[in-house]
């Protein structure tokens, strides 16, 4: 039976596509979960429409978050940790949420923090490499650096002045 799925269905296809299932599949799973509907004429038709929508809609969502991949790129949020003595571990975690705040207030982009791909929190001082999914095609990568509040600021040390005339 030909069916056009509402939704992605894993190992049968994604949303808006039309495929081919087992009647049984579709009368017992897919329709009464509200899945998919029945490919007739009427419907392929409309999921056409619907389709070139989808696609200008895509489209203007790419050239968002390109342009906001721009400003992110590259750049370096400061998110403070509280550490344990001269460890370098932190005492708790800098989740998604925290470095999504600190892109807010730093860097004055608002980004959700289910877009921020963290593959496990950040528990070290240091700096951490930070990829944001901004849409499906589009990327931006930032770094997080992590630091100790506490710690005093380390200053560049001077240039000593070279006095030529001292060494005679």
């Amino acid at each position: 039976m030909k069916v056009i799925l509402n939704q992605t269905v894993p190992k049968v296809g994604k949303e808006g596509t039309v495929v081919n299932v087992a009647d049984g599949f579709a009368r017992n799973y897919l329709f009464p979960r509200g899945l998919a509907i029945v490919a007739d004429k009427k419907q392929i038709q409309a999921l056409g429409k619907r389709n070139e929508r989808v696609a200008a809609k895509t489209a203007g969502e790419k050239a968002a978050a390109e342009g906001v991949r721009e400003k992110l790129n590259g750049q370096t949020v400061r998110i403070p940790g509280q550490v344990g003595a001269g460890q370098g571990k932190l005492f708790g975690a800098i989740t998604s949420q925290d470095v999504a705040d600190a892109v807010k207030k730093q860097l004055g982009v608002d980004v959700e923090k289910k877009k921020i791909a963290l593959i496990e929190p950040i528990k070290r001082l240091g700096n951490h490499p930070v990829e944001i999914d901004l849409h499906r095609e589009v990327d931006a990568k930032i770094t997080v650096e992590v630091y100790d509040p506490a710690a005093p600021v380390e200053k560049p040390a001077p240039a000593p002045a070279s006095d030529e005339d001292d060494e005679e």
